[in-house]
């Protein structure tokens, strides 16, 4: 009877489902999301990644200043540059069979606030998903820059809120004062849809605030030295480095940090906070701090595991 049981665990966890993930990054922005796509990418023994998007990281710099970091601001499409570094790293790992629509091209609303939603290719994906969903079954989704997508998800079928559970970085949280600040960077680029979540009762949401993981820095000279030359993975989240930030000597790797995050729970725990008084949700999750060198000492395991 003993070994009966023990081979029909033995067997449930074989079959057992993994959890669906998507992934909405601005990848175009900065350096870090090649890091974090790849990191989730190769968490494929334990979630199923059913998409990656593309995000906007539309901001007052491109149409004051001539360039942001190595691109022109001249005729700058963000949501392209995105979707195109999403389609490079894909090619590059062999895994084109993902789905990778484009995301919305501008913020929810107007400047001066607003939620009209930006319907989109990924949209229409991610509804595509959830509606492929088993009972009980919730997609998560892991954003690493403006939270246009997300919000216009769900403000175009609010039915959603159930099915999904959201994972971001953004934003700032004083634990001393138990204040939150929207001045940051991913709010700034969409501050209605970071907004409109707030308002959104029953949404289960789990932030990463800035000031949590800021002190997970990478040497610059490290990643040189301990990426391969033959490896094409490495060599584009490499590259990249050597494009995007080449007078950095270290660099937060932010949106890495939330896909840890996600994937090793011990590493980060999580608190239940008053979300900030202007908005109508009464608590939002968030992750209070990161074991960075825990993290850190994975990454170069998986980098490893990955030749």
């Amino acid at each position: 009877m003993k070994k009966l049981l023990l081979l029909l665990l033995v067997c449930s966890s074989a079959f057992a489902q993994k959890q669906k993930v998507w992934l909405d990054a601005d990848t175009g922005n900065e350096m870090d999301d090649v890091y974090a796509i790849v990191r989730l990418l190769w968490a494929a023994d334990r979630v199923d990644v059913v998409g990656l998007s593309s995000a906007h990281f539309n901001n007052a710099d491109l149409v004051t200043f001539e360039k942001w970091n190595q691109y022109a601001t001249s005729g700058l499409s963000p949501i392209l540059v995105s979707q195109a570094l999403n389609e490079e790293i894909l090619n590059t790992m062999g895994l084109q069979s993902i789905p990778h629509p484009l995301g919305a091209d501008r913020q929810m609303g107007r400047a001066w606030g607003g939620f009209q939603p930006r319907p989109s290719a990924a949209t229409e994906k991610i509804f595509e998903v959830i509606k492929s969903l088993k009972p009980g079954e919730k997609l998560d989704i892991l954003t690493l820059g403006a939270l246009t997508n997300v919000a216009s998800l769900v403000a175009l079928d609010s039915t959603v809120k159930t099915r999904i559970r959201v994972f971001s970085l953004g934003g700032g949280y004083d634990f001393a004062k138990r204040a939150w600040n929207k001045n940051e960077f991913n709010v700034r680029c969409d501050l209605n849809a970071y907004d409109y979540l707030l308002n959104r009762a029953n949404l289960d949401w789990t932030i990463m605030p800035i000031h949590s993981v800021m002190h997970y820095q990478f040497d610059r000279e490290t990643i040189y030295e301990r990426f391969a030359d033959d490896n094409p993975t490495e060599q584009l989240m490499e590259k990249r480095w050597r494009e995007t930030n080449p007078q950095d000597t270290k660099r937060t790797l932010w949106d890495l940090g939330l896909v840890q995050a996600y994937l090793l729970p011990d590493f980060a725990p999580v608190a239940t906070v008053a979300a900030p008084p202007e908005n109508q949700q009464p608590t939002v999750k968030i992750f209070t701090k990161i074991d960075a060198q825990g993290m850190d000492a994975d990454f170069w395991e998986k980098v490893k595991l990955h030749r």
